[in-house]
């Protein structure tokens, strides 16, 4: 089937000066000396997308489908099936795919995290794409993504589909950061199979919530010796409603895996969900931790550890709490000398670090700016 191939910038430096400093807020960087790869997509339109290394692939979904006659059904759309699908791709939208194609060729160990950003402007009621991430065998990549919608956007849904493949001996650590107005609804669905030894890893920070935000992320480690990690931190504030799970299903001996969620409620509704299942000999757990600081009436966390075990080495367990700020602590280090609210961010600041290796710069500047949200109430 043809398709219209997208013509667009091969450097993020042309972007608008306005999109670059909003798209800098999740992480997304206009430097090209620390990117392997940049993919840009603005309302329907990608607007940047280039790679610079040969065992990189960055593309628009369009022109990939284009491209490779393999792609379809075999990746897109291989592990979500499109009559099953939810999130059916509305042709009324856009008449051509949208979202991007990454693809990371065997043997290559990239040094310079990628990165992809999906922003809304407003001047689209809905935002559909598709994307596909494939890492080779023995390959390994860190990739970034930045959803965020700017300061005019009233209303709108952002629904994203996203298939990965990770490769046996191969490692992916995905880092998204989301930055919604209050108005917006988003739905991402995605799945993710992990070969022999391969390795995943999902950061998820949400900086500032969408509205509503509906999020089930589905993980299958068929491979012996797979290992998936998930770290969640979420702030909820007034009116909006958050559900964030996680399914793993742990296929095949010594297969590992840990789902980390951290929230903090200044008002809203936060369901934390965890499922892990295990039918081989693995190790797993779950964890639910929970603040709430000024949640009002209506505010809440909900916290859902799950395990399921079908095998008689399946080794799993859980954990979950909801607590409050002790006000000793609060009075400790306002005694030494601490405005309120710059205490407040410390102990948020130690709650949501807790339990959670290995921050690389970008999470960690996230984390503490959900942490001086929160101490401010907000």
């Amino acid at each position: 089937m043809s398709r219209e191939i997208i013509m667009v910038s091969n450097n993020i430096k042309e972007l608008d000066r306005n999109d670059s400093t909003i798209l800098s807020e999740v992480g997304i960087s206009t430097e090209d000396e620390k990117r392997s790869g940049t993919f840009v997509l603005k309302d329907s339109e990608p607007v940047c997308s280039c790679s610079s290394l040969e065992g990189v692939e960055l593309l628009p979904m369009a022109e990939a489908l284009e491209k490779y006659d393999w792609l379809w059904g075999q990746y897109y759309w291989g592990l979500i099936p499109e009559d099953d699908s939810p999130l059916p791709m509305d042709q009324t939208i856009s008449k051509k795919p949208l979202g991007y194609f990454l693809r990371v060729k065997k043997g290559e160990h990239v040094k310079l995290p990628s990165q992809a950003a999906l922003y809304m402007t407003g001047s689209l009621g809905k935002q559909i794409l598709h994307n596909v991430v494939i890492l080779e065998e023995d390959s390994e990549l860190e990739l970034i993504t930045g959803c965020i919608s700017n300061a005019f956007m009233r209303g709108g849904e952002h629904i994203a589909v996203s298939e990965t493949y990770i490769g046996k001996n191969a490692s992916l650590i995905n880092t998204m950061v989301h930055s919604w107005g209050r108005d917006v609804r988003v739905k991402p669905h995605s799945a993710t199979i992990v070969e022999e030894g391969g390795s995943y890893v999902s950061n998820y920070i949400s900086l500032r919530p969408a509205g509503i935000v509906d999020s089930n992320p589905v993980t299958y480690l068929n491979g012996t010796g797979a290992s998936a990690k998930y770290f969640s931190v979420i702030l909820g504030s007034e009116s909006s409603e958050i559900t964030l799970g996680g399914d793993v299903y742990l296929n095949a001996d010594e297969t590992s895996a840990e789902i980390a969620h951290r929230a903090v409620c200044t008002g809203g509704k936060i369901i934390q969900k965890g499922l892990l299942v295990g039918k081989a000999s693995c190790h797993a757990h779950v964890d639910c931790s929970g603040m709430l600081i000024s949640p009002g009436e209506d505010g809440y966390i909900e916290s859902i550890p799950g395990l399921r075990s079908h095998h008689e080495e399946a080794q799993m367990s859980h954990e979950a709490s909801i607590g409050k700020i002790a006000p000793q602590q609060v009075q400790y280090l306002m005694a030494h000398g601490m405005e309120e609210r710059e205490a407040i961010s410390m102990i948020v600041r130690g709650f949501l670090d807790a339990d959670i290796t290995g921050l690389g710069p970008e999470l960690d500047q996230r984390i503490a700016e959900i942490a001086e949200l929160a101490g401010h109430g907000e």
